[in-house]
């Protein structure tokens, strides 16, 4: 049974080369560490294998005729190879080494540059790096994908809204957008937070680049390094290969930090250090590695909360905060609501198949009147269950309301406190009724993590 290099298990290599002893050789020492090696003694066969499999990796000869020392056969193809197969690695092997050979090859797509008679030690080194820029260069197009979906999702849930509230902040992200400054976007959970960290970097000079988004609530303080500024193998128990960080991924495009009032201050400063000197150390190395990458920060802390030196770093909230956006909750923009409930319904029918829902004016009104704890991603639920539940033309609303709400226009509104924190309460007293005690569901209905609740709760003297 092969020995294979981590992570490389599914890794097909080739040996293309008109020397039965040379594919011998290979195939036996490779197949020590490769489950599949395939020898072909000529080119064309290789040609004729690449339109019915891809080869991660390929070994090949650069002379086939009787006497032939030039190596343009090889060069001829390596030129087929990446037609037929651009992601394929080739590797080149002569007999007849020369330097300018060497470099020609590689800037004509070669992957190395093998001389034979090989060490055997030289020959696995050099196929297993081929293997592991094959698969990383998989991730990375994997990775481009999954963020040009993120991005189309993305403008299907974009940023939405007439009230001056949101006008505003279109004017500010249209202005900060063009710079390169560091960006803190405050505001409660649900309210849109990673729409404006996306308009934001669609609208960059890096928009061509990559947006990457972590949320920092759901990382531990133990692979916290590891996460953001990657790992050597073996720096760890279960660091079985080098990975980089969502630094060192995200350079030349913009970083999306979420949640980031959820750091504690050991990691906090491990935070401030990369920010500060544009470099990141992966663990278990000592060479810093400079990144060039924009920082967009969010959090749910208010910003008395966040100015808090017991909680926040404040000389760390300087770098990341050079532009502050505020972003309001959806009881402050009322006015949108209408816009917003229509938008999703239009969008929820197109992605169930239904007809499109009308909205009556009924209950737009009763919509306005909820004051929506759990902001425009409760808003978007709501509308989203109606779509699914709904059989009439016009969206039915009262198995997916909450009580509450479904009341609201019958309450007076003096029985609601204006103060932002006693709304908090308020509404967590009700998902904690509502749903019995029930921590994780009162917390989805709140639009929050469970975590998040917990400490709102201990804030709040609800626990």
């Amino acid at each position: 049974m092969a020995v294979t290099p981590e992570g490389l298990a599914s890794t097909r290599v080739a040996i293309v080369d008109d020397d039965p002893h040379v594919l011998k050789a290979a195939r036996i020492i490779l197949r020590r560490h490769f489950d599949e090696v395939e020898a072909l003694d000529q080119p064309q066969d290789l040609e004729h294998r690449l339109l019915q499999v891809h080869f991660d990796v390929i070994l090949l000869d650069m002379n086939f005729a009787a006497g032939a020392t030039s190596g343009g056969e090889g060069l001829h193809w390596l030129n087929v190879v990446r037609r037929l197969d651009s992601d394929a690695k080739v590797v080149l092997m002569t007999a007849f080494a020369g330097v300018d050979t060497a470099v020609y090859a590689m800037r004509q797509g070669a992957s190395d540059f093998l001389v034979k008679p090989w060490d055997n030690a030289r020959l696995i080194a050099t196929v297993t790096a081929a293997a592991r820029l094959a698969r990383s260069d998989r991730e990375l197009t994997h990775l481009k994908h999954r963020q040009r979906l993120l991005e189309s999702d993305a403008e299907q849930h974009r940023l939405l809204g007439r009230s001056k509230a949101i006008t505003d902040l279109l004017v500010k992200i249209g202005k900060v957008a063009t710079t390169d400054a560091n960006v803190l976007i405050l505001g409660e959970n649900g309210t849109g937070k990673e729409l404006v960290a996306r308009a934001i970097h669609r609208h960059s000079n890096r928009r061509d680049r990559g947006f990457f988004s972590l949320d920092m609530g759901a990382v531990s303080e133990s692979l916290f390094e590891s996460e953001l500024f990657g790992h050597r193998k073996g720096a760890f128990t279960d660091a079985r290969e080098d990975r980089a960080g969502r630094f060192e991924i995200a350079s030349g495009g913009t970083l999306f930090l979420d949640e980031i009032g959820n750091l504690s201050l050991p990691m906090q400063a491990k935070l401030l250090g990369a920010l500060s000197t544009r470099a990141v150390t992966r663990v278990g190395s000592d060479r810093p590695i400079d990144v060039d990458v924009r920082v967009v920060c969010a959090t749910n802390l208010s910003e008395f909360e966040i100015r808090e030196p017991g909680r926040f770093r404040q000389d760390l909230l300087y770098r990341i905060n050079t532009i502050e956006l505020r972003l309001p909750p959806l009881r402050a923009r009322q006015e949108d609501i209408p816009l917003l409930a229509e938008h999703f319904a239009e969008h929820f029918s197109r992605k169930y198949s239904k007809s499109h829902n009308v909205i009556d004016s009924a209950i737009v009104k009763r919509l306005c009147e909820w004051s929506w704890p759990g902001n425009v991603r409760e808003l978007r639920h709501v509308i989203e269950r109606a779509v699914i539940l709904s059989e009439a033309p016009t969206l039915q609303l009262d198995r997916v309301l909450p009580a509450d709400a479904l009341q609201a226009s019958h309450r007076p509104d003096q029985e609601l406190p204006f103060e932002l924190l006693a709304l908090e309460r308020l509404a967590i007293e009700r998902a904690l009724l509502r749903y019995e005690g029930n921590l994780t569901r009162a917390a989805q209905a709140l639009g929050v993590g469970r975590s998040t609740l917990y400490r709102k709760m201990v804030l709040h003297a609800l626990r």
